[in-house]
């Protein structure tokens, strides 16, 4: 593999290079290509030239070459998915899950249309909502969905007529590198093109007045920074952030039907997920019961190489990640939780740490309140619904929760009593192509998918005509 940066329709060197780390093995596997400003300027530079003629493309035009795009991206599959977990670190089968999610999204967008909303027609007057691209995309994405988070943004920015830049997270650029590769023979030059950085290029990119709007995934203190740099000149923002999510879990459940999926929620791709369960309220007798049955599954879990047959939690993603996920163990014991199960880093290569379950902590605990990414969890008692509600809502983020239930109805009552963007009752992480998501409170602003997630990426105009008399 010889990545290269795609700007203004060619595959280009960088001005330098950055190693590429398995975390698995916690060693370079591959080198990069790493813009400088000036390559990053005549990237905008390009986008902002191709804008023109790609927006008078009729949607239908755009549309085929998303969708052809998409398909590109399927028949290499194979080849995206083994580089997606070597350089993130998920297993394999989750690995794939997002190549599928990817080329699903893409061929989502390209199914869609956007027509004029005739919101008024009579006898007086004609009032019409319209709606045009807003201009040059900068998608910043994160580190543990490198390709699936970008399909939300490329798919939806694209089809409605925005050019887009790409920059992916410095320790994950090669699945996007590819996707440069691959829409290079698709795309007019500077309709689409790829960024690699260390982080340097973001102000650039966030403040730039030929920057129409910024869509970022990440954590919620980069996205605020992100917020002030756009401020400036009043882009347009799409922020994705970060969450807490609370699964309460009702006292009607089956413990041992239900423990898996609890378990499930909470350490997929090993808890790096924004939607991923961050803390459980059980009924307080239920809580040792409960956590007794997550820390023996726990205890089963296969942790390794993503690779390799068998492995069911990856590692986490960058060493950075890692050493705060430790120091999170470390302040659950200082603050007194008492370990079920995990607790520790795996010893040998690459970044593995055991999934954790903790009991024992205060609601007021580190590892409670704040935002962990990784497979430690805490399971803390209630001793009402209204108390667990409280709980779960009594934290900055908004992003998603889960209701675990044997009686749905129930189940539904107590979610509609949760604020966030997104709550599941008896299931998690089901994202519809066609139904939005974005977070409450401090886990974002705008939305994805959906024909609104297309929406966001373009201007309302509204036209007022008065018919003759």
């Amino acid at each position: 593999m010889n990545p290269k940066l795609l700007i203004d329709g060619v595959l280009v060197d960088g001005q330098s290079t950055i190693e590429v780390i398995n975390p698995a093995t916690g060693k370079a596997f591959a080198t990069a290509p790493k813009a400088d400003q000036a390559q990053a300027e005549k990237a905008i530079a390009a986008a902002k030239s191709a804008f023109p003629a790609w927006a008078a493309l009729p949607f239908a035009e755009r549309a085929k070459k998303v969708h052809d795009f998409a398909k590109a991206i399927e028949a290499r599959k194979d080849e995206f998915a083994r580089l997606v977990t070597q350089e993130v670190g998920k297993p394999l089968i989750e690995a794939n899950f997002e190549v599928a999610e990817t080329v699903d999204a893409l061929e989502f967008f390209a199914a869609q249309d956007l027509q004029p909303k005739v919101l008024r027609d009579n006898g007086d007057e004609l009032i019409v909502e319209q709606r045009y691209p807003q201009g040059v995309v900068a998608a910043i994405t994160p580190w543990n969905f490198p390709l699936a988070l970008l399909s939300y943004k490329i798919g939806a920015a694209l089809v409605a007529g925005n050019t887009v830049i790409a920059k992916p997270a410095p320790t994950t650029p090669l699945t996007t590198l590819l996707l440069g590769e691959i829409a290079a023979a698709f795309f007019p030059a500077g309709v689409f093109q790829t960024l690699v950085d260390q982080n340097e290029l973001g102000p650039l990119l966030t403040s730039h007045p030929d920057i129409a709007h910024v869509s970022f995934t990440g954590s919620t203190p980069t996205g605020k920074k992100v917020l002030g740099s756009a401020s400036d000149t009043l882009k347009r923002f799409t922020l994705e952030l970060g969450g807490n999510d609370a699964a309460i879990v009702l006292d009607d459940i089956d413990v041992k039907e239900m423990a898996p999926k609890i378990l499930g929620a909470a350490f997929i791709n090993a808890g790096q997920v924004c939607f991923a369960t961050k803390r459980v309220y059980a009924p307080r007798e239920m809580v040792d019961e409960l956590a007794g049955e997550l820390a023996r599954l726990a205890d089963e879990a296969v942790v390794g190489n993503g690779l390799e047959q068998g492995t069911t939690i990856g590692p986490i993603q960058n060493k950075m990640q890692y050493d705060k996920v430790m120091d999170y163990i470390e302040s659950a014991r200082d603050e007194g939780g008492t370990f079920l199960a995990g607790g520790h880093a795996v010893e040998g290569d690459g970044y593995f740490i055991r999934p954790t379950i903790v009991t024992g902590l205060s609601h007021t605990a580190r590892l409670v309140r704040e935002e962990q990414f990784g497979p430690v969890l805490p399971i803390l008692p209630y001793d009402t619904v209204e108390e667990a509600i409280g709980y779960a809502n009594d934290a900055e983020y908004g992003l998603g929760g889960i209701i675990w239930t044997g009686n749905i109805e129930r189940g539904a009552e107590v979610a509609s009593k949760i604020e966030t963007g997104t709550i599941w009752v008896n299931r998690h992480l089901i994202l519809p192509k066609d139904i939005p998501f974005g977070g409450a409170k401090q886990s974002g602003i705008g939305v994805q998918n959906g024909v609104e997630g297309i929406e966001d990426f373009t201007q309302r105009r509204i036209l007022s005509v008065k018919k003759a008399a």
